[in-house]
C-alpha cells in the first residue's frame, strides 16, 4: 500500500486511483447521497479525466440534494447527479474562473480525499475504484 499509512487509520474509505490508494473521510453534507453510495460500495469503474477531475459512471441514482454546489475544493469527492457519476476534485476544471475546482453542474458532496498529490499527475483516463476502509 502506497501513502501515508497513519492516514488510513482514520479514512472511511479508500479511493485507488491507476494503482494508487488514498484515505477519504465521509461528509454529512449530502446525507441521501452518501447513503446511496454507501450501499453501492465498492464501486469500480474507468474515469474520465476533465481539467483536474477525474469522473466515473457509477449504479447510483440520486436527485441533486439542497446543498449542492458547482465549485468545490480541492480533495473534494462529489455526486455528479446530471452523469450518475463519481467525482474527485484536485484542480481547475475546463468550467473554473479561478485556482478552485468547478463542476460542470451542482455536484452532491459526499467525501474529502486527505492528500490529491498522487491525483496530478494522472493520465487522460485511469481505472478507479472505491471500497470501505477495512479496520
Amino acid at each position: 500500500m502506497r501513502g501515508n499509512g497513519h492516514a488510513m487509520a482514520t479514512a472511511d474509505i479508500v479511493v485507488t486511483v491507476d494503482g494508487t490508494e488514498m484515505a477519504a473521510s465521509w461528509l454529512d453534507e449530502s446525507p441521501e447521497t452518501r447513503r446511496a453510495i454507501e450501499a453501492a460500495l465498492p464501486l469500480d469503474g474507468h474515469g474520465t479525466r476533465w481539467g483536474d477531475e477525474l469522473y466515473f459512471r457509477i449504479p447510483v441514482d440520486v436527485e441533486t440534494e439542497l446543498g449542492a454546489r458547482t465549485t468545490v475544493e480541492a480533495g473534494t469527492i462529489a455526486y455528479w447527479p446530471q452523469g450518475n457519476a463519481l467525482c474527485l476534485f484536485w484542480g481547475p476544471t475546463p468550467a473554473s474562473t479561478g485556482s478552485d475546482p468547478q463542476a460542470a453542474s451542482p455536484v452532491n458532496v459526499v467525501a474529502r480525499l486527505d492528500d490529491v498529490t498522487p491525483l496530478t499527475s494522472l493520465p487522460a483516463g485511469a481505472d478507479a475504484s472505491v471500497r470501505i476502509v477495512d479496520n
